[in-house]
């Protein structure tokens, strides 16, 4: 079996709050050696979550941090904590971070604000960071290029935009990953960007419990699925599945500093 990583998903959501035993049994059966657990949430309560369920739990690793849907909630007190919790061994990303001016659930000079909080904590903590951007594409890397994202770079999660988009995020080092929406049908143009992008900038998520790929559409998503956004990539790629799975489980350990350990436990 060859070891795979589900580099975003949201397990510490409610949606998993009555099997998650399972849930997790049914992504190590699938070759699943770890997963990335985002804690970006409305609060504080979010990233804790996602922090705690990390160490308790061997191959689930955290990212923290607030959505941009919940920019206008920040408080001026939560910054330490979160730099409290980036520094914990098991917390390998800052995030998810960015722009969402599809949904304006918070006021885009605000998103924009603590986008830039965000990509200050990465640098300072020596995390990578995690993007959320939806309908912003060209004011997300506007203020990506005039940040400079340090060292451990980053990740435009769920990547959506076009290939003009990824041409500017790769130009930056940053890594693209790819959820579900490879799988749908009317995902011509992200189909494109997956095929163009070079294989040792791919990613693979699930973001469960949202965009379970086909032929799960509309259900809950969950890590054991995203066997088949793999499935999908590969196609795309004109490469075998296992070159596939290879390549984006190392991507995501490099990205995300993930032990070794990884490549060996499936």
């Amino acid at each position: 079996m060859i070891p795979v990583v589900d580099s975003h998903c949201h397990l510490d959501f409610e949606d998993f709050a009555k099997d998650l035993p399972a849930v997790l049994e049914r992504a190590r059966q699938a070759g699943i050696v770890a997963v990335i657990c985002v804690g970006s949430g409305a609060d504080l309560a979010t990233a804790q979550r996602a922090a705690d369920l990390a160490a308790r739990e061997p191959d689930v690793f955290a990212a923290i941090g607030i959505h941009p849907h919940d920019a206008a909630k920040v408080e001026d007190d939560w910054w330490p904590v979160l730099d409290g919790l980036a520094q914990s061994p098991r917390v390998v990303a800052v995030g998810e971070t960015g722009l969402d001016y599809f949904y304006d659930h918070s006021p885009r000079d605000k998103q924009a604000e603590v986008f830039r909080r965000f990509l200050g904590l990465s640098r300072s903590a020596h995390r990578p960071f995690v993007c959320h951007v939806r309908d912003a594409h060209e004011d997300a890397l506007a203020i990506l290029r005039a940040e400079s994202p340090g060292e451990a770079g980053g990740v435009v999660h769920c990547f959506s935009g076009n290939l003009d988009h990824a041409r500017g995020y790769l130009d930056l080092g940053l890594d693209l990953s790819f959820s579900g929406i490879l799988t749908f049908k009317n995902a011509d143009e992200i189909r494109r960007v997956a095929a163009y992008a070079p294989l040792r900038s791919i990613l693979v998520e699930t973001d469960a419990p949202y965009l379970a790929p086909m032929p799960f559409r509309g259900k809950r998503n969950e890590p054991s699925f995203v066997v088949k956004t793999l499935e999908a990539l590969a196609a795309v790629r004109g490469i075998p599945f296992a070159s596939t799975a290879e390549a984006t489980t190392e991507n995501a350990r490099r990205r995300f500093q993930l032990p070794d350990m990884i490549r060996l436990t499936a």
